[in-house]
């Protein structure tokens, strides 16, 4: 078996950003709307009132304070309340391969290396944009990189899911370079008029490049010690878009073809779940969850994230050991606990160890513990 490590990462930030102030604003605007056309229906009792949401409920929720979007103009309209993309023709670049290759640029070059080194790449995301051909190889081709791609949805749980794949190939001798890539456009698929959801989703994209030891040039790396993955079913969070719906005759635009979850059911379940997860895997490598020098967690609610470190560690710990992208980029389904290894690393020393860690619908739980070299 190769030593394997993560040679380089990247980050794509869309171009706008949305506060909690402007998308409360455009909730409300939309509650009046509906409430005004259903006015008879609601005092008739057959449909139930909207009501308002508030800058400080979704900061006491959740600890987001803004998000990141492609597209704001359509999420922002009462009249509309989501994205507004041109589709693009077949002969195109699609709009989630363009955001991953950017990424995917950032951390080639972070690495030293060329999208002709890689021979492997898995695009991991909560949603595809189209089911074939794999959004990876898409990118691949872009990248002109070689060997084989493919996609994979673990939702939340996506990037480590993909890099456990990654790893596994590349130290077992499959692939010697193996590039794995978030394109998260969750705006699509956040139920934007849902009070109790609305303000959760952020776009971004992140990449990795996953290499044998033996080959990096780069500066900075991050030795994987060990990926630990674990799955069991839950309806909390689900999503039944699909390519069932026609011939179901389904509607579409039902409540139950974009993102709902049972917030409360998930948090009181999830937590203890990545607790011991997170636990046994660091103990499988004969360490201690105290001597591990940080944790870059899924980023979906800051009282998740806090109460799971505490439960680590043995106490309160602040942003040193377990830092917060969320309140700036939102929840980014599988990226979140990428970009906080991204953003959140530099000061860490040769020697200290670390654990990316995700969680979410499935439900889902994976892990990979790093050490600097």
């Amino acid at each position: 078996m190769h030593a394997v490590v993560i040679s380089g990462t990247g980050l794509y930030q869309p171009p706008h950003t949305i506060s909690n102030a402007e998308l409360v604003q455009a909730f409300n605007a939309y509650v009046d709307r509906h409430n005004a056309e259903q006015a008879e229906a609601i005092a008739a009792g057959r449909v139930e009132a909207l009501s308002h949401s508030s800058v400080e409920f979704i900061e006491k929720a959740s600890g987001i304070k803004q998000r990141y979007v492609l597209e704001k103009d359509g999420v922002l309209d009462p009249a509309r309340m989501h994205p507004r993309f041109t589709e693009r023709p077949d002969e195109a670049l699609s709009l989630m391969a363009e955001i991953a290759v950017d990424a995917a640029r950032q951390a080639l070059a972070a690495a030293g290396r060329e999208g002709k080194n890689v021979d492997m790449v898995i695009c991991a995301a909560a949603n595809m944009q189209r089911a074939y051909p794999a959004m990876a190889i898409e990118i691949q081709q872009a990248l002109g990189a070689g060997g084989y791609g493919f996609d994979m949805n673990v939702a939340c749980s996506s990037a480590t899911f993909a890099l456990e794949q990654a790893w596994n190939a590349v130290r077992s001798g499959a692939s010697r370079c193996a590039l794995v890539v978030n394109p998260e456009i969750t705006s699509a698929h956040l139920e934007w008029t849902d009070r109790d959801c609305h303000f959760i989703f952020g776009d971004v994209c992140t990449a990795l490049l996953v290499e044998r030891a033996e080959d990096a040039v780069a500066a900075e790396q991050w030795e994987v010690l060990g990926s630990k993955l674990s799955t069991q079913f839950s309806n909390n969070i689900r999503n039944n878009f699909g390519f069932m719906n026609r011939s179901e005759d389904s509607d579409p635009r039902a409540r139950d073809k974009t993102f709902r979850q049972e917030g409360r059911k998930v948090f009181k379940e999830v937590v203890p779940v990545a607790a011991a997860h997170i636990e046994a895997h660091v103990a499988e490598l004969g360490l201690e969850t105290t001597a591990v020098r940080r944790y870059w967690l899924h980023q979906a609610n800051l009282g998740m994230n806090q109460l799971i470190v505490k439960k680590l560690v043995g106490g309160e710990a602040g942003s040193d050991v377990a830092p917060l992208i969320l309140d700036e980029f939102a929840n980014t389904a599988s990226a979140g606990s990428i970009i906080a290894f991204h953003r959140h690393r530099a000061d860490l020393k040769a020697g200290d160890t670390g654990v990316i860690c995700s969680f979410g619908a499935g439900y889902s739980v994976g892990s990979l513990v790093v050490r600097r070299r």
